[in-house]
Parts: C-alpha cells; structure tokens; sequence
C-alpha cells in the first residue's frame, strides 16, 4: 500500500470537488463582492490541490 499515491489521490478529488463547487458559484453570482471572493478563493484552492494531487500520483514509483 502506497501511502503517497492514496494521498495524491485524495488531494485530486479535494481538487476536483473545489473545482466544481467554484464553478457552482460562479453560475450562481449575482456579481456581489462576497460572490467574486470566494470564486477566487475556490478556484484557486482547487486548481492548486488538482495539480499538487496529479503530480504526486505521477511521480510515485510502483513498490515492487
């Protein structure tokens, strides 16, 4: 069991799910400043944990 990649895994789908919930926002905005914070905010958490999780599955070598 490859701790490393379980944790890569999870730091995707928290990626993912942050993704989608900054996309929910933004489909709900009604242009107010707390709208456009926590776009941002979520946004950039979710792409951040998305990348961080896909390269440290990616780079995690197979035990033999």
């Amino acid at each position: 069991m490859n701790l490393k990649r379980i944790f890569g895994a999870l730091l995707t789908i928290l990626g993912i799910a942050g993704l989608i919930y900054a996309a929910v926002v933004f489909t709900n905005t009604s242009g107010g400043n707390h709208d456009v914070k926590a776009l941002i905010i979520y946004g950039i958490l979710g792409i951040v944990f998305f990348i961080s999780g896909i390269s440290l599955v990616r780079t995690t070598k197979d035990e033999a």
